[in-house]
């Protein structure tokens, strides 16, 4: 998963805005877990009103206020915003464990076109192989909240940090009776990686076309 900025800077949202430019660091944030890309604009209506929806679905699936232990679950901020100030505003009242691209960075634009991003807001999340698991969660993260957090992780076989896999199965039983619908639900075909599918669910409010 840290390939995908490999070379690239990516920045914490505390107050000190510490960044991580190394492989090491890139790895420590990103490795086995979920990585949701959240393109979003402060000037956007839909994504003012998204915003503190995805900021509470994230505080309750990673605050020690919440849970024991956090998920294994980051965010990545892909701004799409006008300005750099637009772009600070907007990330002011946001998890501070929130990273993001500097403004300058044109990886913002292009990853926007990688993963036909044609609306906003939209939330791409991906395995920790990098693969697409979706190619926009927010409708799911409004309709279910952080409940949806283990239909993903089920999905991508995230390796829980407390448990082992088992090993040497040909064949591993399903985890649980849902899994397999879970699986087929959150299927994309590799050649689809980086394309939205023509089966997507419904048009919403705030059509970003040409952003890119």
């Amino acid at each position: 998963m840290a390939s995908l900025f490999s070379g690239r800077v990516l920045i914490r949202n505390n107050s000190e805005q510490d960044e991580l430019d190394t492989e090491a660091e890139l790895s420590r944030r990103l490795e086995n877990r979920l990585v949701l890309l959240f393109f979003g604009a402060g000037s956007c209506p839909e994504c003012q009103a998204f915003a503190p929806i995805l900021r509470d679905f994230f505080m309750r699936l990673t605050d020690e206020f919440y849970v024991l232990r956090a998920a294994q679950l980051a965010l990545v901020y892909v701004s799409q915003d006008l300005t750099e100030e637009q772009q600070d505003l907007f990330l002011r009242d946001m998890p501070k464990k929130w990273l993001f691209l500097p403004f300058e960075d044109d990886l913002r634009r292009d990853l926007g076109r990688q993963f036909s991003v044609e609306r906003l807001p939209a939330v791409v999340v991906l395995k920790p192989s990098g693969d697409v698991l979706t190619l926009d969660a927010a409708d799911e993260i409004r309709r279910l909240g952080p409940a949806c957090f283990a239909n993903w992780q089920e999905a991508a076989e995230v390796l829980d940090r407390s448990f082992l896999q088992p090993e040497d199965l040909d064949d591993p039983a399903p985890r649980s009776l849902t899994e397999p619908l879970r699986r087929c639900k959150y299927r994309v075909d590799p050649a689809a990686r980086g394309a939205r599918g023509s089966g997507q669910e419904g048009e919403a409010e705030g059509e970003a076309a040409g952003l890119f």
